[in-house]
């Protein structure tokens, strides 16, 4: 039988067929062995072919083969370093769910999530969320940041999941689509997916004041049908985003801004660093080139991946 993986618990996973029958399958010791460097070898959103088994009246499967996956998303696991975590497979498109305060995302998050993104080939919309909160400073830093990234080609849309501002908007571009939805902890993810399809009651917690931080409600990403031909896969909130496995000489191309100008760079293989006649440093000057976009560049190069959770913000 084949299947798509709707939710995944670490050791069970819950596969869907094509009839909309539902099967908890495990999977098979050997998956583990195969040079795979995940804490997870099949996540939500895998195509999955099973056999059906009968333990104690019990009806369960058992995964022996995972189908080519289009695309995948990864963050590094947080306690093994070496491993990463394959939060979703298949995806046709993630919104990153931002908030300027309470709790603030940090330039240097969305940009290490719009790299890994970008490297994996899906695509990225931002989404400013918790609008009807904002006083008009921090509207312009919305807007700001907006400009940057509307500049290098990335959707921008302000959102408010509690007055329902721009949820159709959303809804339009996640019709017949898997979309994903990610960002910190408290930016409001389960409250947009809650109104966008209410019946599916996502649990949602308040912001800790002490911290200014989200509160986990979501342990396991997992998949959900709406009524409207969209699925969507609801991810754990995310504190820190490593970028994985890139050579230096390739994470610029990740910067769409940067691969613009590279082959006006003197040197082919310029680093944008310390390099004689380099357009991106020039752009720098010059305010073509962000300059929080540029500091979140080095930080990757220079593999800060240890500092990214307390950078300062501009």
């Amino acid at each position: 039988m084949t299947g798509l993986v709707y939710k995944s618990t670490g050791s069970w996973y819950t596969v869907k067929t094509e009839l909309g029958e539902t099967y908890e399958c495990r999977i098979k010791g050997k998956f583990r062995l195969k040079g795979i460097k995940s804490t997870n070898p099949i996540a939500v959103g895998d195509y999955v072919d099973f056999e059906l088994e009968t333990d104690n009246n019990q009806v369960s499967g058992v995964i022996h083969n995972i189908h080519d996956r289009s695309n995948y998303i990864v963050r590094k696991s947080v306690n093994l370093s070496k491993q990463t975590h394959i939060i979703a497979a298949n995806i046709d498109q993630v919104f990153l769910m931002i908030t300027i305060n309470n709790p603030p995302t940090l330039t240097s998050f969305i940009d290490r999530f719009l790299v890994t993104a970008h490297a994996y080939s899906i695509k990225t919309v931002l989404l400013f969320n918790k609008m009807d909160t904002y006083d008009e400073e921090t509207l312009n830093e919305m807007k700001f940041l907006a400009h940057i990234y509307r500049k290098i080609g990335y959707e921008c849309i302000g959102v408010s999941a509690t007055t329902g501002k721009n949820v159709d908007k959303v809804k339009a571009l996640m019709h017949n689509k898997v979309s994903m939805f990610s960002g910190h902890s408290g930016v409001g993810k389960s409250t947009l997916v809650n109104t966008i399809e209410p019946s599916l009651n996502i649990k949602t917690k308040e912001i800790s004041t002490q911290h200014s931080q989200g509160q986990h409600t979501t342990t396991f990403a997992e998949m959900f049908d709406l009524s409207f031909g969209a699925k969507i896969i609801d991810t754990p909130g995310i504190k820190g985003f490593g970028v994985v496995d890139m050579d230096k000489e390739e994470i610029g191309d990740y910067f769409p801004e940067i691969f613009k100008l590279k082959q006006d760079c003197k040197f082919n293989n310029c680093l944008h660093l310390h390099e004689p006649d380099c357009a991106v440093k020039q752009a720098l000057d010059h305010d073509g080139i962000a300059a929080s976009r540029y500091r979140s560049y080095l930080q990757i190069v220079e593999g800060e991946d240890a500092h990214y959770r307390t950078d300062t913000w501009e």
